[in-house]
């Protein structure tokens, strides 16, 4: 009883360890990547607003038509990351909104698969994501 307990006690902070690691990195390795990437400072701000919503509107028409592949993997991870770059800086920098409109704008399952494919691109996981939110109330 007494060596289940004494291995007991050794499991628990190396797992306890292990998952706080991880999420204690993460934000360093986020802010490192973020001063690295280069600021367009080339079309002003209204104009990429402008460019961004008949991007999005061509988009929606073209999956309206049947079309599903109308991005390739390469240009859709391009646009993926930088969104997600754009609404953590802005949500950083004060700015509080959500990232869809409305619920009716994407389905449920259209969020909980890009969710999922977010977290996995990162490798992290859905606990991971609780843990981050309780401490951060974001």
């Amino acid at each position: 009883m007494s060596q289940r307990k004494a291995a007991a006690s050794k499991a628990a902070p190396k797992s306890a360890s292990k998952m706080a690691k991880p999420v204690a990195a993460k934000p360093v390795a986020l802010k490192s990547v973020a001063a690295k990437t280069p600021k367009v400072t080339e079309t002003p701000s209204s104009d990429l607003s402008a460019d961004a919503t008949k991007l999005a509107a061509d988009i929606e028409r073209t999956l309206r038509d049947g079309q599903t592949d109308l991005l390739s993997p390469e240009a859709f991870q391009k646009l993926m990351a930088a969104l997600c770059r754009s609404y953590g800086a802005q949500r950083e920098g004060g700015t509080d909104f959500l990232p869809v409109a409305d619920r009716t704008s994407v389905s449920p399952t259209e969020i909980m698969m890009t969710t999922s494919g977010l977290l996995k691109a990162a490798n992290l996981a859905v606990f991971e994501l609780g843990m981050w939110q309780s401490w951060t109330g974001r």
